[in-house]
């Protein structure tokens, strides 16, 4: 018998990065793509309106709600919710196609969806992303003065409640302001590790 070691390619794996509203969720997923990190990001369809700076088929799959319940009726969808009055969802084909070719799929999604994710896909890697406190939490959300002052409330407390989801995930990192490339790069060296797993990760769809 050899006792040579013989290391192994993990298998792709499934990355889910989620957290409360305000938290810097998209800013981290977008750094994430300028520095050119190895990973298939999911596109996310949704019926809500698109915002100024926001391209259709970059930051979402902006469809119709018609098109949407198409898209539910024939089980496109790995998982989609009601947020905020809108719905939102995750595509399959893409998911399955970048597992398929070996590319580690990273999703940005709601808590709720993110423990959707996790019914269908146990061996999905979860990570939460979180600032300081619920008071820094608020100040973000009042900030980006994109809502009115009802839906802004609702945001706010749909937040706080999403905090207290923290222990349905593996990891946690706290998005501090002005560091950025700090909280990507805890990101990756999740990732990495994940990787060098004995016993990895196998996530089946």
């Amino acid at each position: 018998m050899s006792n040579e070691f013989n290391p192994r390619r993990s298998s792709p794996l499934l990355i889910v990065i989620s957290g409360p509203s305000g938290v810097g969720k998209d800013t981290v997923v977008q750094r994430m793509k300028e520095r050119g990190l190895p990973f298939h990001f999911v596109v996310t369809a949704t019926t809500r309106e698109r915002r100024q700076n926001e391209t259709h088929g970059q930051d979402y799959w902006f469809v119709s709600k018609e098109e949407f319940a198409r898209m539910i009726e024939a089980d496109e969808l790995i998982e989609y919710a009601v947020v905020y009055g809108d719905y939102k969802g995750i595509p399959k084909w893409e998911v399955r196609d970048a597992l398929t070719s070996g590319m580690d799929v990273v999703m940005r999604v709601d808590v709720q969806g993110a423990e959707t994710v996790r019914k269908l896909a146990p061996e999905a890697l979860l990570i939460f992303i979180t600032c300081e406190g619920e008071e820094e939490l608020e100040r973000r959300l009042r900030e980006r003065k994109t809502e009115s002052s009802d839906s802004l409330a609702l945001r706010i407390a749909t937040a706080r409640k999403e905090l207290q989801r923290i222990e349905a995930f593996d990891y946690v990192i706290v998005n501090r302001d002005f560091h950025l490339d700090d909280t990507v790069n805890k990101v990756r060296s999740i990732i990495e590790a994940e990787h060098l797993r004995v016993h990895p990760r196998k996530v089946n769809l």
